[in-house]
Formats: structure tokens, sequence, C-alpha cells
């Protein structure tokens, strides 16, 4: 393994790192979620995990042009952004009905919503059809044990910011009791309807003219 190749991996970390601990849609339902179980954050990364470790591979064999075809993005959003929709509705009437426990069943597992919130993240294409595209076709050049060392330190920030998160959503609610709880899935909720409607409005106005 050369000094050129341990620059890139230093440089891929740093890039990968100002991704995942952005806010967003992801960040929002790991601390949602992560209020009741500390390794739901670990199982959201595992959904992401199984939407970007194809995503990589696919831009490895040239096909990242499909992420900028014209209808892409706006299907996307507006899937992901009812979806978004959908789980905070769910979080609110768990607060509401003084019933967390019960809402978590009720909603979809950390793994399905990683997968879904990943697949239907506009944002997610996009990251991924630029800047992820680069770390992507650098780490080609190292061949395929490249790719894979790139790869796995990808997703492994994904998993420790995630894990990270609901592990401090989990202690904190623990701490400070069920008000806390109905704190963090009511916050949750608010910021998923932001994102949700955001995704829905940028798909709308992606729409291309007929």
């Amino acid at each position: 393994m050369d000094w050129a190749f341990l620059q890139f991996l230093a440089g891929a970390l740093i890039i990968s790192l100002s991704g995942v601990m952005a806010p967003g849609p992801l960040t929002a339902v790991t601390v949602g979620k992560g209020a009741q179980s500390p390794s739901a954050g670990a199982l959201v990364a595992v959904g992401h995990g199984i939407v970007e470790f194809p995503l990589m591979t696919a831009i490895f064999f040239g096909f990242g042009f499909l992420f900028n075809l014209p209808h892409v993005r706006p299907v996307v959003g507006m899937a992901g952004g009812m979806y978004l929709f959908f789980m905070a509705a769910g979080m609110l009437k768990g607060v509401r009905n003084h019933d967390l426990p019960a809402q978590q069943k009720e909603s979809h597992s950390p793994v399905l919503s990683g997968i879904i919130l990943s697949a239907g993240n506009p944002y997610f294409l996009l990251w991924w059809a630029s800047a992820g595209a680069m770390l992507v076709m650098q780490s080609a050049a190292y061949g395929i044990v490249g790719l894979l060392l790139f790869m796995t330190l990808h997703w492994s920030c994904d998993l420790a910011w995630s894990w990270f998160l609901s592990a401090l959503s989990y202690k904190g609610g623990h701490f400070f009791g069920k008000s806390f709880q109905k704190i963090i899935f009511a916050a949750s909720s608010v910021f998923m309807v932001i994102f949700g409607g955001k995704f829905i409005y940028d798909a709308l106005l992606g729409l291309p003219c007929p």
C-alpha cells in the first residue's frame, strides 16, 4: 500500500464524514428511532449500505450517468417526500396517544427506513453523481482492492455516525425519561416534514416541461 493511496483514503475519509454528518432525513429518523433503541442507528446504516454498495458498484462500472436522467430525481424526490410524511405522521400519532412503544412496533424497521430514505433521497443521488463518483473513480485507479477499501471506509463512516446518534438519543431518553422521548419524536417528525416538503417541492420544480 503506497503513500499516494493512503493520502487518497485520508481525503476520502474527510469528504465522506462531511457528507455523513450533514443533517438530513436519515439523521432525523436515526435520532427518533434511537430514543427507544441504542442500536437503531447501526440498523439504519445497514439499510443505507444495502442501497449504497450497489450504487458505488454501478458507478465503478460506468452507470453513474443514469442518476442525471431527467425524470430520475423528480420521481425519487416525490417518493422520498411522501415516505417522510408517512413516517412523521406515525411518530406524531405515537406522541399524541402517549404510546411510544406501540408506535415503534407499527412503524417501519430501521433497516427498511434506511433503504427507503436512501433510495428516496435525490440529494443522496446528486452527491454520488458528483463528489461520490469522483471518489469511486479515484479508488478504481488502485484496482478492485482500492474500490473495496474505499467502499468499506465510506460505509464505516455511516455506521459510526448513525450508531453514535442513536446511542446518544437513547441515553438521553433514559436519563430524562418519557418526556424527553416525546420531545425527540416530535422534533424528529417536524424535521421529517420539512425535508419531505423540500423533496416534493424540488421534485415538482425539476419535472421536465412538456
